[in-house]
């Protein structure tokens, strides 16, 4: 893949956050070669120029001015919404590192989410921040599911990943993020996993702009027994499954003791609350 690298200057890397959980937020780019083909994010084409297919291009950001500690003291921080802010590009640019460097003296909630085992080179950092959480997205244990949806780490890897930072006394959460429906097993996940894993958090596959009609096609293709199902979801927009798993995942959460949130509904993340500022 021939990924288009562009930098761009900004006058900060912090933006007010319209997210739920988070006061701010810090993209260290924008555009991600995960190329995940459920990703939301994909409408930054719209604000960036880009012509390219997202996942084949990267804005690497620069920014001469630091990060306010007055700003983010006491705060909730989320790196990142619009990007993974361990994408492979963050091996040769390391704006994420840098950044880190900046928020380890600032007292502030920080969440960070990523696909990636390049996280595990910043160990030094995450061990130094005050009050840090994790998160690993993990949907499945099929390496071929994973590998026809995104260009990220293995799925042996993000295990890999969240075990060691487990290990090394950093908070960890599994992002079950996007459940498929009749592909995804939250059990069998949790089952594999709940020994090094911290917290869990649960959100459905919403399917909307641009890229429904390739999911859709590939179920079609794929898993061609699931196709009414997706039908009645997507299409004819009946919740009852959903309704139904949020159901079934609270009790199995409750009878095995099981720390979690269930993000499943939210409308947070709609292209206009995540528009750049």
């Amino acid at each position: 893949m021939n990924m288009i690298e562009k930098e761009v200057v900004v006058k900060d890397l912090v933006t007010k956050s319209n997210l739920p959980a988070s006061d701010y937020v810090i993209n260290p780019y924008v555009g991600c070669p995960h190329g995940c083909r459920y990703c939301y994010a994909c409408f930054m084409k719209r604000f960036t120029n880009h012509s390219e297919a997202w996942g084949n291009f990267i804005d690497i950001k620069r920014c001469d001015k630091s990060i306010s500690k007055k700003k983010l003291q006491g705060k909730s921080v989320f790196l990142s919404s619009v990007t993974d802010c361990y994408n492979p590009f963050e091996e040769k640019y390391e704006n994420t590192r840098k950044i880190l460097e900046q928020l380890i003296s600032i007292d502030c909630e920080l969440n960070i989410s990523t696909k990636s085992q390049l996280i595990l080179r910043d160990i030094d950092l995450l061990k130094q921040c005050k009050n840090l959480k994790v998160s690993v997205s993990v949907n499945t244990l099929d390496e071929q599911f994973k590998n026809d949806m995104d260009h990220a780490s293995s799925i042996k890897k993000r295990l890999e990943t969240i075990e060691t930072l487990h290990e090394n006394g950093i908070y960890t959460v599994l992002f079950m993020s996007p459940i498929f429906p009749g592909i995804t097993d939250y059990k069998e996940i949790i089952v594999k996993t709940h020994r090094f894993v911290d917290e869990y958090w649960f959100e459905n596959l919403n399917l909307r702009g641009s890229y429904k009609q390739d999911i859709l096609s590939y179920i079609k293709n794929a898993y061609p027994q699931l196709v009414e199902l997706y039908d009645e979801i997507y299409v004819k927009g009946n919740m009852g499954f959903w309704n139904n798993l949020s159901v079934e995942i609270e009790e199995y959460c409750a009878e095995h003791s099981i720390k979690h949130i269930n993000y499943f509904y939210h409308k947070e993340l709609v292209e206009a609350k995540l528009k750049p500022k």
